[in-house]
């Protein structure tokens, strides 16, 4: 490592602290995290949750999440389910079969559905045509209100996202956008399998912008291999000038086990620990010079987005989308392998594109898995989701408190030693520097996890 990433890193972090700290953990999109899912629902359990918290939560609406699995080449870094194919004859019966599973809880709802939010994801979304996503938008909101203030948003690979897709999501009420960036060098582009100019990238940016979206955010990855100082460096200049209203600049996973894409390169190419950390600080550093603020977990905004907003007045929220400004306790998730949460349970779809298509068609609800939440998963769930949001939480309340929520409490006495948290009577807060090892403090109230280690890695490094 450069004398100059080590910089860096001691301006804000001591080495010893990765070192210490960087183990294999969960992201927490959930708790408890799927490998840990115990008490899978029936379809009628899952169908009777949904239904308890639709009437319990009415007047805030619901959530849908949409997954578009297609894409025309492989990203080897990417972690989601995909299905790789130039036909975009799939297109339309995929389509059609979203929507016969959509109109399967259309029929268990007993009301009218309000629509806050609707996300788009995959794959590629911007795969389909205009008239299919026209199609799609359609088909949902046929038996649905739409919410005065909902907020729905799609990603978009720069290279096949087309003005005229902007302009008809557009104005099919989507005001925000997500573009796939990762790193604008050209041999990581080459070795991740995803490639788009800095004109590209430019181009639909200033298409959105004039067409009047509210948001546009960028992702970009740190620990990509080959990615070095210079690169991470160049990218966030170029970022720098487009100046997206949001970026998530997230760790890189390497899980070649379970995405066999991965296996294009290997654990040399990657940078690790504190090389890979210092990458991280590298970016945040410029990305904070240039106005931008950090909320959550490896997320930036711009102060004048909503998301810098919510994250003000403690009203950020994360779920199987990510963070989010929509705090719906209901999230409906349709299409191959998408997760639905009813805060009291999830449901996953199953993950094979034909078994998906065959079980809908067949008139079956296609979930696979799940966990209905116990009393204690709760109340856990309920402080992860605030440390992850919100850099605290507390438990004044007995309703907040739980026996293994003293017992994690227990375990972060170390990480209080390192600086990394505070603890107060029924209260805690993560320090700037604990911000790094969210994770890890997540991790420490994670009841299951200290239950039942993993026999094998099955998470990510945590930095």
């Amino acid at each position: 490592m450069l004398n100059g990433e080590l910089k860096i890193i001691k301006s804000v972090m001591d080495i010893q602290l990765i070192r210490k700290y960087n183990v294999a953990g969960p992201r927490y999109t959930s708790y408890p995290t799927v490998p840990y899912w115990d008490k899978s629902p029936s379809v009628e359990e899952w169908f009777e949750l949904v239904t308890k918290t639709f009437i319990e939560t009415k007047e805030e609406g619901i959530s849908l999440y949409i997954h578009l699995p297609f894409c025309e080449s492989l990203c080897t870094y990417c972690g989601c389910n995909t299905r790789i194919t130039v036909n975009h004859a799939v297109e339309v019966p995929y389509i059609d079969t979203v929507l016969k599973e959509w109109d399967m809880y259309v029929k268990q709802f007993p009301g009218r559905p309000k629509i806050k939010e609707i996300h788009l994801g995959g794959g590629t979304p911007t795969f389909f045509s205009c008239d299919n996503l026209k199609k799609l938008i359609h088909g949902l909101l046929k038996d649905a209100d739409v919410a005065v203030d909902h907020e729905f948003g799609f990603e978009g690979h720069p290279n096949y996202t087309q003005v005229e897709q902007l302009q008809t999501l557009y104005d099919l009420g989507f005001k925000r956008v997500s573009f796939g960036i990762q790193d604008f060098d050209q041999k990581v582009q080459y070795i991740i399998h995803r490639t788009q100019t800095y004109e590209q990238v430019k181009l639909v940016t200033e298409a959105a912008r004039k067409i009047g979206y509210e948001s546009v955010n960028y992702d970009l990855i740190y620990g990509l291999p080959l990615q070095t100082m210079a690169t991470i460096t160049d990218t966030i200049e170029k970022v720098k000038v487009l100046m997206p209203d949001r970026i998530a600049f997230y760790s890189y996973a390497h899980v070649p086990w379970i995405k066999p894409g991965q296996r294009r390169f290997t654990e040399d190419d990657l940078p690790a620990g504190e090389e890979k950390r210092a990458l991280y600080e590298k970016g945040r550093l410029m990305l904070e010079e240039s106005g931008y603020k950090e909320i959550g977990m490896d997320h930036f905004s711009l102060p004048s987005d909503s998301l810098y907003k919510a994250f003000v007045a403690k009203k950020l929220h994360r779920n199987f989308m990510g963070y989010t400004t929509t705090d719906t306790h209901l999230l409906i998730g349709l299409g191959v392998s998408s997760i639905g949460d009813s805060w009291t349970g999830f449901a996953q779809n199953v993950k094979v594109f034909e078994e998906y298509v065959k079980m809908v068609n067949e008139g079956k609800l296609p979930i696979v898995r799940g966990h209905i939440l116990s009393e204690e998963d709760l109340v856990i769930r309920r402080h992860i989701l605030n440390l992850m949001c919100h850099f605290e939480t507390s438990w004044e309340n007995p309703e907040d408190q739980t026996e293994a929520l003293y017992e994690g409490l227990e375990r972060l006495d170390e990480m209080v030693k390192d600086g990394l948290i505070v603890k107060y009577p029924f209260r805690m807060e993560v320090t700037e520097a604990g911000r790094a090892f969210v994770r890890n403090i997540c991790m420490a109230l994670d009841a299951r996890l200290w239950r039942k280690q993993p026999e094998s890695q099955i998470f990510s490094q945590t930095v």
